[in-house]
């Protein structure tokens, strides 16, 4: 074996040892490359072997260097040629002076690997099969043999009659024609030729497994072809049934890999048509491109996708052409010789390098067809001047900047202007004379600040969306629609008033009012002015006779006007304005006695502040749509009585009844009701709404359990709804106890129309990410490789399908020991995650997709990707990075665009939503809706029901996590570490009136609440996934030892890096009884758990350093430091519930302000149940409780005390034993040592460290 030398390969191999793997450390530039036999994947006529199988046995990997060329392997393998397959579909022929390893090195380097070493190690994986692949010869399906060409020697009989025998013969079909030759002389003897185009085909019922071939016309012949076996029979009759039921003799060779055209071909002299897209044509071969000047009739070709390179002169020739395709072929430039092509009518160059056409394109004449988007054009070509025949000028996705309106006038055949996804930023009048050709014009996704085409007076039809235009100019004479969408609209000037408008699109402007010229015109019939700064709308628009859609959506509006007449309105769309109330005649009759809104369809008025809808909505009718969510009904509109209603949504209201008639319409179908928190649906109500397709209602949570906290650190809700469609192509990661404990995975995958993929990314990538993070601390790395790493194990699913994806890890930050976790998010396509920071949203991810990242979009024109109208690449999707579709490699890349940010107190909750989310809800919005919803659960539900109700009917998926992180939380000693105060949750205010979830939460508000059923087991294993399962069993007096370093949650022992909880059971003396019963009534205290003469209570406490306390605004300035011995005895604590929002803790209190109050917040450690976290210390067991309302006021962290207090926090001393405690708690008081005075910085001395883990 050769190991050195750059250009010499190695012997093969079928496995790697661990010589290789020596041989490839040496040098980043070694490597291998699979070589796959022709064995397991050639189809010849009696194998059914796919291209995709392989065997074992003919896998070997050849080990060379990125300078070995593909014709060193061939030598070393005695080949003849090597071939390359990509995504497992076309293969084509690697030129001898090509390097496989070097191909695979930029693949790989392409999709987004960085670290050679990496790279190195990813080529040698076989999993990449699936993306790239080398044989040793070329590999045939055998399905498309048959399309191609089917063959074999038969018994054939000519003619209908038994006149003639039965005779061996060699039959071929091929193209539009059946050969029936000679077997000895079949190149060189008689060959008759059948034209089967328009012909029959049937079957010959007196001979098992034969077929009659016929050909059309007066003088039809026909041949008896009898087959051996059932399956050539099939074979042969499905592909001549395809062939004879064509009306013009087409051929479709497309995606076949084809270096030339086969040979039988050429006798089929008829074809009219011929496809050969998406191959790789020669020119100089037998059947190459130079040769097809032989198809005497040919009028349609098709050479597009096939990487040509230069332009094939003898296409030329073919003077009967009238449809000619070239485009993606890789051509700077065109030959002077296509002005031959007299015949021409239709020439596509899309996706090509043009920058100029010859003049020679003048001559065509008869050319009304050309296209040449997508190329590097920097004006409009001249000759567009000399080919009358044109009526369109399609020049999308080149590099025009200036807009020649002069040039355009001396056009007058052209009608149709196409120049979206330019670089348009000007426009140049040569002169004020007007246009009166031009109809249509297309400026989308340009940089165009301010537009003036009046001069276009004939102008019909104008889209402009995406631009940056400030103003806009345009002559109404013949204006039909005008699509201005997403600018920056603060002017539309329209002279005169279009008098044929339609339809009008202004949406996501900055409009302040409605244009005065829109209120005038007469066929107005659409007008979309959604998302501007409109304070009113026009009573002249709502009094128009022609509107039949209106939405003012999103914008300011205060009031609605009082109509007069009866309008024919359908559509009203006034969500998300200022309206506290409609106008009591908006539904009442006119004056002609017809209902004002009597043909109105669809009616959305949510995101308001209405308080009832009039009771008038009755007389509209036609009325089937009804969405009024997020207002303040109280009222339940008549709306039940109308007979055609379909969609009700009065979700998040104030509905407290509903009045239900006596017969419901059979027409409702959905019904959405959730949010109304106050609303109470008795079971006649409920069997009453029985036949509703779909009843959404508040689920009543449940008393004895608690679902919202699953980790003290953070929790999750998921929640996914399928819409309209009939399956859910979403799919969300939740692992809230990642890598053993010290982090958190989430993520969110859409396959927009496939449910596959996002179900394999579900199920893997946790394992992956997993295996990354063992590999690299580098969070850019680990990220991107994990993303990478899961685009290759979709495997051949992911060849043709694709996914976005979403992924989000929490991990103790290791890079910055002050602050207590990062959070990493990686991305591709359209799925997002917004962080809740002090309120207010930070989007962490980046949208890849044609409409919103202008760079994304250049590249993939850069890389002459076809982009259709409706902005998607190829056709097949607006994403430019996904995981998965390796077939559009490499307009789309799984590489993600990674971020990562340090978790603070602040960041209150996380966000992951899909596509239909975030393109209904802005992150504000989204933010402000479930930041103080208690339950994570109840929060996604949310979120998934507002983007339904704002019109989303596809798959739409929300999850929402909880963060409850922040490093005051942290009780360990690390390396002089200090211990700051405990800190609660990121909210930094009070609420004083907190929206109204959508759905109740399912947890009571309280984390640690359990029934007295319930064993101190049973506690410990419920609160939290990262519970230990054990009780501590050390006594009281060992916790106040002192013990070896130790670490929290937020930093764990790195041996074992997982979250433990320690719980334990303080005991406490009775002195009200001796079985820990009361003495008045002798019944058990709820919450307690009894054992004798001891009452078992479970507590969460956080022991503070001692030289910490002075800084709790709790203590007084000037109070005594106590002394070591001290310590524990001079402290008392304030036990706090965990609950949704703060944790469980231990609160310092001063001495003085422990007295015993009989007020409501003295009363937890009695009344509930606590999570467990520490011992208690033996000497202040008896003043252990809770005083809620004297916690420290601190405006961040667990100082946040609850503005109200809960009926069930309270404690009551019985009336007979208030004197007695009293009593007791003064002789206590009384028997305490005088405090010492504090001492000085230079006798101070440290007091001992006593914490524990505390979750």
């Amino acid at each position: 074996m050769k190991r050195n030398g750059s250009r010499n390969c190695l012997n093969r191999r079928s496995r790697f040892g661990s010589r290789e793997r020596d041989w490839l450390r040496e040098d980043v530039k070694r490597g291998c490359v699979y070589l796959y036999g022709a064995d397991t994947t050639t189809a010849t006529t009696t194998t059914t072997s796919s291209a995709s199988s392989s065997s074992s046995s003919d896998l070997h990997l050849v080990l060379c260097t990125v300078e070995t060329s593909a014709s060193e392997i061939c030598a070393g393998e005695g080949r003849e040629s090597l071939y390359l397959q990509l995504h497992g579909d076309l293969v084509r022929r690697l030129e001898p002076t090509e390097r496989p390893l070097q191909i695979v090195y930029d693949y790989l380097s392409m999709l987004g690997y960085d670290d050679p070493m990496r790279i190195q190690e990813e080529a040698t994986n076989p999993d990449l099969g699936c993306m790239l692949r080398f044989y040793g010869e070329k590999p045939c399906h055998m399905d498309h043999l048959d399309r191609i060409l089917l063959s074999g020697i038969y018994n054939v009989r000519k003619g209908k009659t038994q006149l003639h025998k039965w005779a061996e013969r060699l039959v071929v079909l091929c193209g539009t024609c059946l050969i029936v030759s000679s077997v000895k002389d079949c190149q060189t003897g008689k060959m008759h030729i059948l034209p089967l185009v328009g012909g029959k085909v049937e079957e010959v019922k007196r001979r098992q497994y034969s077929l009659a071939f016929s050909s059309a016309g007066a003088q039809a012949q026909t041949y008896h072809v009898s087959f051996e076996t059932l399956a050539e029979y099939q074979r042969w009759q499905r592909q001549a049934s395809k062939v004879v039921s064509q009306r013009i003799s087409t051929v479709d060779l497309s995606c076949y890999s084809l270096e030339e055209v086969p040979e039988h071909l050429f006798y089929s002299q008829d074809i009219t048509y011929l496809n050969l897209r998406h191959n790789f044509m020669q020119l100089e071969r037998p059947g190459g491109l130079d040769t097809l000047y032989k198809f005497s009739q040919l009028k349609g070709l098709n050479l597009s996708h096939n990487k040509l390179g230069l332009f094939p002169v003898l296409l030329c020739e073919i003077s009967t052409l009238t449809e000619l395709n070239l485009s993606c072929n890789g051509f700077h430039d065109l030959p002077s010789q296509i002005g031959n092509l007299l015949n021409l009518q239709t020439l596509c160059l899309d996706g090509n390098f043009l920058t100029t056409l010859p003049e020679e394109l003048g001559n065509l004449q008869q050319l009304s067809s050309l296209g040449i988007s997508f190329n590097n054009f920097s004006q409009i070509p001249e000759v567009y001047e000399k080919l009358t025949m044109l009526d369109k000028v399609v020049m999308a996705g080149n590099r025009l900047e200036v807009l020649n309106l002069g040039m355009l006038n001396r056009m007058s055949h052209i009608k149709h202007v196409d120049l979206r996804m330019n670089h348009l930023k000007t426009m140049v009048i040569e002169n004020l004379e007007g246009n009166k050709y031009i109809t249509h014009v297309d400026l989308r996704d340009n940089q165009l600040t301010d537009l003036d085409l009046s001069s276009l007076c004939s102008l019909e039809q104008l889209h402009c969306e995406r631009n940056q235009l400030r103003e806009l100019t345009l002559s109404g004479f013949s204006l039909r629609t005008l699509y201005a969408n997403s600018n920056k609209l603060t002017a539309v000037n329209v002279y005169p008033v279009p008098s044929l408008l339609t339809s009008l699109e202004l949406s996501r402007n900055l409009l302040e009012c409605v244009p005065d010229w829109a209120c005038e015109a007469k066929k107005i019939e659409i007008l979309d002015v959604s998302y501007n700064l409109l304070t009113e709308v026009p009573v002249r628009i709502l009094s128009s006779l022609s509107l039949r859609k209106l939405m003012v959506g999103h914008n300011h509006v205060q009031n609605l006007p009082v109509l007069v007449e009866h309008i024919p309105l359908e559509v009203l769309d006034i969500q998300h304005n200022l309206l506290t109330r409609l106008p009591d005649t908006l539904f009442s009759k006119a004056l002609n006695k017809l209902n004002k809104l009597e043909q109105l369809e669809e009616l959305n008025l949510s995101g308001n502040k209405l308080k009832t809808i009039p009771t008038t909505i009755a007389n509209c009718k036609r009325l089937h749509t009804l969405v009024a969510h997020s207002n303040n009904i109280s009222i339940f509109p008549e709306i039940l009585q109308l007979p055609q209603i379909q969609f009700v949504d009065l979700s998040c209201n104030d509905l407290t009844e509903i009045l239900i008639p006596e017969a419901l319409p059979a027409t409702l179908q959905d019904l959405d009701l959730t949010g109304n928190t106050n609303l109470v649906l008795e079971h006649k109500t409920l069997d009453t709404f029985s036949h509703i397709t779909t009843l959404k209602i508040d689920q009543k949570p449940l008393p004895t359990t608690d679902s919202t906290v699953t980790s003290t650190f953070w929790s999750h809700g998921l929640a996914e709804m399928a819409g309209q469609r009939n399956k859910l192509c979403v799919s969300a990661l939740a692992v809230d106890n990642f890598a053993e404990g010290v982090g958190a995975v989430y993520g969110m995958f859409d396959g927009d129309r496939n449910e596959e993929l996002p179900r394999l990314l579900q199920c893997t990538m946790a394992d992956v990410l997993l295996e990354e993070v063992q590999q690299s601390a580098n969070d850019t790395v680990f990220m991107a490789n994990t993303f990478l790493v899961s685009h290759r194990k979709l495997g051949m699913a992911g060849q043709k399908l694709g996914s976005s994806a979403l992924l989000c890890y929490i991990r103790p930050d290791t890079a910055d020991p002050t602050s207590s976790f990062s959070l990493s998010v990686a991305n591709v396509g359209t799925c997002q995650a917004v962080l809740c920071r002090g309120g207010k949203p930070v989007p962490l991810s980046k949208v890849f997709s044609l409409e919103q990242d202008m760079e994304e979009a250049q590249r993939v024109k850069d890389q002459k990707a076809i982009i259709t109208e409706d902005n998607k690449v190829n056709g097949v999707t607006c994403c430019t990075r996904m995981l998965g579709c390796t077939y559009l490699y490499p307009w789309i890349l799984p590489k993600p665009h990674i971020s990562s940010t340090t978790l603070t107190i602040q960041d209150e909750l996380l966000i992951l939503g899909n596509k239909a989310l975030w393109e209904h809800l802005s992150y504000t919005e989204a933010v402000n809706a479930v930041r103080h919803v208690q339950d994570p659960l109840a929060a996604a539900k949310k979120l998934c029901t507002l983007a339904q109700s704002y019109g989303c009917q596809d798959n739409v998926g929300a999850m929402v996590v909880y963060l409850n992180i922040g490093e005051e939380g942290c009780t360990c000693e690390m390396n002089g570490l200090s211990l700051p105060g405990p800190v609660g949750f990121a909210s930094t205010t009070t609420i004083k009136d907190p929206p109204k979830p959508t759905t109740p939460s399912s947890s009571s508000g309280i984390a640690s609440e359990f029934s007295s059923e319930m064993s101190t087991s049973e506690v410990s294993s419920e609160v939290g996934s990262t519970a230990s399962d054990e009780h501590n069993t050390v006594g009281l007096d060992a916790g106040l030892l002192p013990r070896p370093e130790r670490r929290c949650s937020l930093h764990p022992t790195p041996t074992s890096g997982v979250f433990q909880r320690q719980p334990s059971c303080a005991t406490f003396s009775s002195n009200q009884s001796d079985n820990g019963l009361d003495s008045d009534d002798d019944q058990p205290v709820e919450g307690v758990i009894t054992n004798g003469s001891k009452v078992e209570v479970e507590v969460d406490i956080h022991c503070c350093r001692g030289r910490d306390l002075e800084n709790s605004p709790t203590l007084a300035e000037n109070s005594p430091a106590p002394c070591p011995e001290e310590h524990v005895r001079g402290l008392f604590f304030g036990i706090r519930r965990q609950n949704s929002v703060n944790s469980g803790i231990l609160l310092p209190v001063s001495k003085d302000k422990m007295e015993l109050q009989k007020s409501p917040s003295t009363s937890c450690l009695y009344g509930k149940k606590l999570s467990n976290g520490s011992i208690v210390p033996l000497e202040d067991s008896l003043n252990l409780i809770e005083v809620a309302t004297e916690a420290p006021k601190k405006k961040t962290g667990y100082f946040a005390a609850p503005t109200q207090l809960e009926p069930e926090d309270q404690f009551v001393v019985p009336r007979d034993l208030e004197e007695e405690v009293k009593e007791q708690m003064k002789q206590h008081q009384e028997s305490r040592p005088e405090p010492e005075p504090e001492p000085s910085e230079e006798d101070r001395t440290e007091l001992p460290e006593e914490f524990d883990t505390a979750l």
